[in-house]
């Protein structure tokens, strides 16, 4: 009988290396969550360097000591690479791969390869290829050796390795092209998002950590079948869906790029207006994962990337998520947010209660008016359609009867104007 093999590919070993610059916790924490991104990037963690510093070394990331040390380390695990915990310029990359003669990687590039990995609209690879081939661009500045050291593995997804020999006048063209057709599909969503403003309807932008459960629960509550698992950045592409509260008003929903320690600055640019959502939103539907030991961490980084994004002064709604996997629930604050709830998408709870907030908050934004007007005043029902939300607009022989929620800040206007 013929024996069969079973070929597997073989994971890449690398070991983590950080500097810590004072706050232990904050370091170690990072390192955690590096490990994490390494192994949804498909490569194996086999082991870890951290050297206390008041700086980060600007010649080699770490001090020559450390690197000997490094050394050992990569032969005694028989390690293919390295991967930073922060981003390294030209010169520490260089530097580095002369030191340590192997392949060497930082976290923004390991972000960037899962970010390729999950990209699955034109949309979406798009802008990860903006952001690898800028991220690379500023790397040619120094050794080639970067280019022909990364092989397979991490960082060899996207633009692929043809492409990656490209010379700077090709990456220069080609990062141009990108960012026309990314211009492109802004004026689209630039569209969608005047579409949704004509229509009147309330627009929630769901933020949070990354896997913190946001494309969970916009799949729980508008069946939008988008992918969700227990990894980082599971889903990239936005996706906007309506939701009927139970008073019949209609919400938009829009999924968001979840957030991240050190989110590289060429993912913020390249999915800027992806991230933007959020700004022309009408409220933000915050979702923390409150099962995670990092949970406070997490929340200020979302708020920190908010900022950076210029979004602000909006109302936020924060939900903590995944009550289902504590056995006693602490108490969970968030003094940034205007109303917290407990939630777990998972099981349903607290989702009700959730969104029954949600209507009083819309309902307390506008007045409601129930009046009968009169046929020649019809043309005059244009304003409530513009600014409020029309519920009922029937002819009757008596007139138009009108049901409606209208803005406060156009309320006494419209009374005068239809003669109340």
């Amino acid at each position: 009988m013929e024996k069969l093999y079973e070929i597997k590919e073989e994971k890449e070993k690398v070991i983590l290396v950080g500097v810590c610059l004072g706050d232990e916790r904050e370091t170690e924490e990072s390192l955690d969550e590096l490990e994490d991104l390494v192994k949804t990037a498909g490569a194996l963690s086999v082991g870890m360097l951290v050297q206390n510093r008041e700086a980060i070394h600007p010649g080699t990331y770490i001090g020559k000591g450390k690197i000997e040390e490094l050394k050992s380390l990569i032969t005694q695990e028989n390690a293919t690479g390295i991967v930073c915990d922060d981003e390294l310029s030209p010169a520490q990359l260089r530097n580095l791969e002369e030191e340590l003669d192997c392949k060497i990687m930082d976290r923004t590039l390991v972000i960037l390869e899962i970010f390729a990995r999950h990209a699955v609209t034109r949309e979406g690879k798009i802008q990860v290829e903006l952001a690898q081939l800028k991220y690379r661009q500023s790397r040619l500045a120094g050794s080639r050796s970067f280019l022909s050291r990364l092989g397979a593995g991490i960082g060899t997804r996207g633009p692929g390795e043809k492409k990656l020999e490209m010379d700077r006048r090709l990456i220069k063209e080609r990062i141009a092209q990108l960012r026309r057709e990314i211009t492109s599909m802004n004026q689209n969503r630039d569209v969608m998002r005047q579409q949704r403003r004509r229509s009147n309807s309330c627009v929630i932008a769901i933020v949070g950590y990354t896997n913190a459960g946001k494309s969970s629960l916009l799949n729980k509550v508008t069946d939008a079948k988008v992918l969700q698992e227990d990894k980082l950045f599971a889903t990239l592409d936005t996706t906007t869906r309506a939701l009927r509260l139970k008073s019949g008003e209609t919400i938009m929903l829009t999924d968001t790029v979840g957030f991240i320690r050190k989110l590289p600055h060429h993912l913020i640019d390249a999915f800027r207006s992806t991230l933007e959502e959020a700004k022309y939103a009408d409220m933000i539907l915050h979702i923390v994962d409150c099962s995670n030991p990092q949970m406070d961490r997490q929340q200020d980084i979302v708020y920190e990337t908010l900022t950076q994004l210029g979004i602000k002064d909006k109302p936020i709604i924060t939900a903590f998520n995944k009550i289902d996997k504590l056995e006693e629930i602490p108490v969970l604050k968030d003094l940034k947010a205007d109303e917290t709830f407990q939630i777990s998408v998972k099981t349903g709870d607290g989702l009700e209660q959730l969104f029954e907030k949600i209507e009083s908050i819309l309902r307390d934004a506008k007045i409601y008016i129930q009046e009968l007007y009169d046929f020649t005043e019809a043309g005059k029902l244009q304003q409530i359609r513009k600014y409020g939300q029309l519920l009922k607009e029937e002819y009757t022989e008596e007139g138009i009867e009108v049901q409606a929620y209208v803005p406060k800040e156009i309320y006494e206007a419209v009374r005068h104007k239809l003669g109340h």
